[in-house]
């Protein structure tokens, strides 16, 4: 498994607005300044968090994002996997299709293993234990 940029961003923003709760909708500029990163790049992570619900947006003067719910009703892992798409440590695991080889892969054990123990712990963690 790899957590790239888009994983990153996803929690950096959901963290940001975490910290905010309460404060109405804010701007992602401000949290980019925050942040330290690319406001074209937030963009497309917030983007990616409102299709999947874990934000809404509102536009104009006091527009800006706010999370759709409670920090602790957000886990690390879902948020995760709106920004990744998947985080299957293995490709034959993240597709809807099983792999042609899983009846004789060897090696498939110990990749679903792995999975279980990745999604476990990120599924153990919420979005307020990272505002901690």
């Amino acid at each position: 498994m790899f957590i790239t940029t888009k994983g990153r961003n996803a929690l950096k923003i959901m963290v940001d607005l975490a910290r905010r709760e309460g404060e109405g909708f804010i701007s992602l500029a401000d949290v980019a300044e925050r942040q330290k990163e690319s406001l074209k790049y937030l963009e497309a992570s917030a983007k990616t968090l409102s299709a999947a619900g874990l934000i809404v947006s509102a536009r104009g003067k006091s527009g800006g994002y706010k999370l759709a719910k409670k920090a602790e009703e957000y886990t690390a892992a879902e948020i995760l996997q709106a920004g990744e798409g998947t985080l299957a440590p293995v490709s034959c695991l993240s597709g809807s299709t099983p792999c042609e080889n899983a009846c004789t892969c060897q090696t498939l054990p110990l990749f679903k293993e792995l999975d279980e123990v990745i999604m476990n712990f990120l599924n153990s963690k919420t979005l307020a234990d990272l505002v901690k």
